[in-house]
């Protein structure tokens, strides 16, 4: 899809690996008890663990956050994560009962171990690392955080906030674990007021070649369409802080 931009599907998530001048960048961890598959995907892009410089996290659901504390441990990347699901992923709050699928996942795979973030994103909108912008999206958990990768036009990682269908169309992404969809659907109008060629999800195909639009015909679908903030002039944050301490609570729902 894009020069070093990659793909991982571990079970019912996808979780990205982006390679930059600076070592390897990854988009979530999928899945627990998948180290393996991920040092298996790193090795076919010739790079190693340790390759591992930086972990963006969207959301702290388990099925996102599973390797996480392995990845930090062994390569010692950085782990960059929203304020409000910092203590959903440090291990300080109890994780919320998953529903759905999660919830027999969460029983088979189990939960994923609690780890320190080393940075915290704060604001509506910061530069946790060069070429990334992170755009704070909640709804399907307070700090959920999509990212802007500059490179080929535009490569949105959507998270959760939004899917897509069979047929290339972007709707919202899994609502069942949302602490607020309707805040989610917000979000997702949100991005559509940036511009971006290329979106991944957690859930559902890549889809590529003017992607934004595809956002923005859902977008125009919701309930007051046009009335609600969006795009990157809705407002702004200073860019991701040290420490987790200023963290306020998250949910750790699965999906």
């Amino acid at each position: 899809m894009v020069d070093g931009v990659f793909e991982l599907s571990l079970g019912f998530v996808n979780m990205h690996l982006v390679v930059t001048d600076d070592g390897v960048v990854l988009v979530d961890t999928g899945l627990p008890r998948n180290a393996k598959r991920i040092d298996r995907a790193l090795r076919d892009l010739g790079k190693q663990i340790g390759d591992v410089t930086a972990v963006l996290l969207t959301h702290n659901h388990f099925d996102h956050i599973g390797n996480v504390a392995d990845v930090r441990r062994r390569s010692g990347a950085r782990v960059f994560a929203h304020a409000a699901d910092a203590m959903g992923i440090t291990g300080v709050n109890e994780p919320v009962e998953p529903k759905g699928l999660a919830k027999f996942a969460v029983r088979l795979i189990g939960r994923p171990e609690p780890t320190k973030l080393d940075k915290v994103i704060t604001g509506a909108e910061s530069t946790p690392l060069p070429g990334f912008t992170a755009v704070h999206t909640p709804g399907h958990t307070r700090g959920h955080v999509s990212f802007l990768l500059d490179r080929d036009g535009g490569v949105l990682f959507a998270g959760d906030t939004a899917s897509s269908t069979r047929d290339g169309k972007v709707t919202s992404g899994p609502t069942q674990a949302s602490v607020d969809p309707a805040e989610q659907s917000r979000s997702l109008a949100k991005l559509a007021g940036y511009e971006f060629e290329h979106a991944v999800f957690g859930h559902g195909r890549a889809v590529s070649g003017r992607a934004v639009e595809s956002f923005r015909a859902y977008a125009r679908s919701l309930p007051g369409a046009g009335a609600g903030e969006s795009g990157p002039d809705a407002g702004s944050g200073p860019s991701a802080e040290s420490g987790p301490d200023t963290s306020t609570g998250g949910d750790q729902a699965g999906r």
